[in-house]
């Protein structure tokens, strides 16, 4: 289904972006995993590990959930080989990722475009062959600005402070409800709905 035909366009793959292990775990660059977790729990869905997929994976309805455990910057592999499989667009492969350009709190929803400087990004594109796959992105931003240089590295692999803690978990708690009401009533309504300050 797409959305030329005037029905909504419901994701079929959705998609957390995240590096796997224990020492990226709680990490800023891992909010696509805090995200897709709850939204697991929302639906009652459970992860199993996918050795070809290279993910965990989760099935709620015809609804597919994955976690990528290549690193960031090989996410594209594992989300190509589901969605190829699957026979799942990229139009219906909503990615959920972090944005340090956002500041923390903020949720942002975009039907394609660049990667922007996200290594994760850049590989879907790649192994995609397209840019136009929905996204929902999510603001891990310092109140100081955008990090530089090494500072970025620090940023996005540092874990969220104690001072974050109810922000972080007000944003995943939102960004669940975006996501669940794209499920039930499209991207673009969820997009009118959650992009609004």
């Amino acid at each position: 289904m797409d959305a030329s035909d005037n029905q909504p366009l419901i994701p079929r793959l959705i998609v957390g972006l995240g590096n796997p292990g224990e020492t990226y775990r709680d990490t800023r660059h891992n909010i696509g995993f805090m995200v897709l977790d709850e939204v697991a729990r929302r639906l009652q869905a459970s992860y199993q590990p996918e050795k070809r997929w290279a993910a965990h994976v989760a099935r709620a309805g015809s609804t597919w959930l994955q976690k990528p455990q290549t690193y960031m910057n090989e996410s594209g592999r594992a989300v190509a080989g589901l969605a190829r499989y699957q026979k799942i667009e990229p139009a219906s492969t909503l990615v959920v990722y972090d944005d340090v350009d956002l500041s923390l709190g903020s949720l942002r929803f975009r039907l394609a475009g660049s990667a922007a400087g996200h290594n994760g990004i850049k590989s879907l594109i790649a192994s995609l062959g397209t840019d136009a796959f929905p996204r929902l992105k999510v603001g891990i931003g310092s109140s100081s600005g955008r990090p530089e240089g090494s500072r970025m590295v620090g940023h996005v692999l540092g874990r969220f402070s104690e001072a974050e803690r109810a922000e972080l978990n007000h944003v995943i708690s939102r960004a669940a409800d975006a996501i669940l009401h794209s499920l039930q009533n499209g991207i673009t309504a969820a997009m009118n709905l959650f992009n609004r300050k």
